[in-house]
C-alpha cells in the first residue's frame, strides 16, 4: 500500500467507527496493465464490486499481484464516492517478460559449463511461462517447458516439461572415482493447485530413461560399465509462502517441501524415496539491506549405490565447490548472505553481497553420523555482485566467487541469472 494514502484510510476507519456501518465498493478498476489481460487479473484478485471495503483483503491482493512474473510492483488506492460507497483502484507496474537467460561457472580445476535459454513469463497475457534451453556440460542437452498455474481456473493449472540431459558425471565408490557419460530423457506432467494465498500444491508424474556409459577412471566388478534403465517418478510439492515483495527486496518466510518416489526396472539403479525441504527466511535491513537465508534438509533411501541422488555442486548448493564433486543419500545445507544495494536508480540496481555456503552429506549406505564427520563438511565463504533491471522480470545477473576453507577446498566463480536462492 502506498503510504501517502494512509491518512485517507485513517479517516475512513474513523468514519466507520462513528457511523457503525460499512462502505461498499461501487467500482473496482485495475490500472497499468498493458500486456496482461485485465480479465485474468480481475479473476485472480479477491476484491469484488458490491463487497464491503476490506483493507486486509486488498493488501493480500496486492501481494498476490506482486508475485506474478508480469508485475514488478503494485499498490491500491481508495477513492470515497459518498458516505456509503467508494472506488478501489489497483495500480500495477508491469515487467518485460520475454527474457533470455544464462548460467555459467568455472573453478580452479578447469570445470566449465553453461546453460542458455529463452523464457516468456506472460504468454497470452495470462501468466503462462514458456521456456526452452540449451546446455553444454561436456555434452549438449536441451529442454522445453510450459507452466500455466491458472490455466483451468484461478486456483488450478498444469505444467509440462520435456528434457534431454547429457553430462559427464563422476561416480564414487571405495575411495575411487570414474567418469560416466550420463543421459536422462523424459517427460513430466504436473497438476498445480492453490489452496489459498499462502499454500500451493503440485502433484504429478514423469517417465524417463537413464543411460550410463563408462568413459574413464577406476572400475569395479560390482559397478557395471553401461546401464540403460527405464524409470518412473511420482512427485508431490507443498509450498507455504509468506514472503512480501518490494521490487528486489524480500521479507518473510517460505517453506517448500518436495517428495518423490522413483521406480526402476533395473536393480543396479534400484527404486528409492527422496525428500527435501527448503526453508528460506529474508529480512529487510534498513532501506537498502537484505539478509537472505536458505536451509535445505534432504533424505533419500540409503541405498549402497555409486549413483546416489544428492550431489555437491556449484549451481545447486555450494558456490565455488566445482561440478558434481560428491554424492550422498542425505544432506544438510545452509546458505546465508547479506545483500547491500550500492546503486538504486529508476530502473538499474547494483547490489553487492557477502555469503557463507556450508553443507554436509551422508555417504551411500552410511550412518547419520556421516553428517558430523569433518571429511564430509564443506564451508565456502565468498563475495558477489548483482546487476539488476527493475522492469524486466528476473533480470538479475549475478557473479559469485566462493573459496573453500575446509579440507581439500576448491575455489571458483559462479555466474547466473537470478538470485542464487
Amino acid at each position: 500500500m502506498n503510504v501517502k494514502f494512509l491518512p485517507l484510510l485513517i479517516l475512513l476507519f474513523a468514519y466507520l467507527s462513528a457511523n457503525g456501518q460499512g462502505i461498499r465498493v461501487e467500482t473496482l478498476e485495475i490500472l497499468g496493465a498493458n500486456n496482461t489481460k485485465i480479465s485474468f487479473l480481475n479473476n485472480l484478485v479477491e476484491a469484488r464490486e458490491g463487497m464491503l471495503l476490506d483493507t486486509l483483503l486488498m493488501e493480500r491482493d496486492v501481494q498476490r499481484l506482486k508475485r506474478l512474473p508480469a508485475i514488478s510492483h503494485a499498490f491500491y488506492r481508495v477513492n470515497l464516492l459518498n458516505e456509503n460507497s467508494c472506488e478501489i483502484q489497483y495500480i500495477i507496474e508491469e515487467n518485460f517478460t520475454l527474457i533470455p537467460f544464462a548460467n555459467l561457472f568455472s573453478s580452479s580445476n578447469d570445470d566449465f559449463a553453461f546453460r542458455i535459454g529463452l523464457q516468456e513469463f506472460n504468454f497470452l497475457g495470462r501468466n503462462i511461462t514458456l521456456g526452452a534451453f540449451y546446455q553444454y556440460d561436456n555434452y549438449s542437452s536441451y529442454g522445453v517447458s510450459v507452466r500455466a498455474p491458472y490455466l483451468l481456473s484461478n486456483k488450478f493449472g498444469l505444467a509440462l516439461n520435456y528434457n534431454n540431459f547429457t553430462t559427464l558425471e563422476p561416480v564414487f565408490f571405495q575411495d575411487n572415482t570414474a567418469d560416466y557419460k550420463y543421459s536422462n530423457t523424459g517427460v513430466e506432467l504436473l497438476g498445480l493447485y492453490e489452496l489459498n494465498f499462502e499454500n500451493r500444491l503440485e502433484l504429478g508424474f514423469s517417465f524417463f530413461t537413464e543411460d550410463y556409459t563408462y568413459i574413464s577412471g577406476a572400475t569395479n566388478d560390482a559397478v557395471p560399465l553401461a546401464l540403460n534403465v527405464d524409470k518412473h517418478l511420482f512427485k508431490f510439492i507443498y509450498d507455504y509462502n509468506r514472503l512480501n515483495y518490494f521490487y528486489h527486496y524480500l521479507d518473510g518466510f517460505r517453506s517448500q517441501l518436495n517428495l518423490q518416489y522413483v521406480g526402476s526396472t533395473d536393480e543396479n539403479l534400484p527404486e528409492f524415496l527422496i525428500g527435501f525441504n527448503d526453508f528460506t527466511y529474508f529480512k529487510r535491513i534498513g532501506d537498502r539491506g537484505n539478509w537472505a537465508n536458505r536451509l535445505r534438509l534432504g533424505l533419500a533411501s540409503n541405498v549402497d549405490s555409486p549413483f546416489a541422488p544428492f550431489t555437491v555442486d556449484n549451481n545447486l548448493n555450494i558456490r565455488g565447490v566445482g561440478n558434481t564433486i560428491d554424492r550422498g543419500t542425505g544432506m544438510i545445507v545452509l546458505n546465508t548472505e547479506y545483500r547491500q544495494t550500492l546503486i538504486d536508480k529508476n530502473k538499474f540496481v547494483l547490489q553487492g553481497n557477502v555469503f557463507i555456503d556450508g553443507g554436509t552429506w551422508r555417504n551411500p549406505a552410511g550412518g547419520f553420523d556421516d553428517l558430523l564427520k569433518s571429511e564430509n563438511l564443506r564451508i565456502y565463504p565468498g563475495v558477489g555482485l548483482r546487476f539488476m533491471h527493475k522492469r524486466i522480470f528476473n533480470a538479475i545477473f549475478r557473479i559469485d566467487y566462493g573459496y573453500g576453507i575446509t579440507k581439500d577446498g576448491d575455489n571458483g566463480i559462479v555466474f547466473g541469472i537470478g538470485q542464487y536462492f
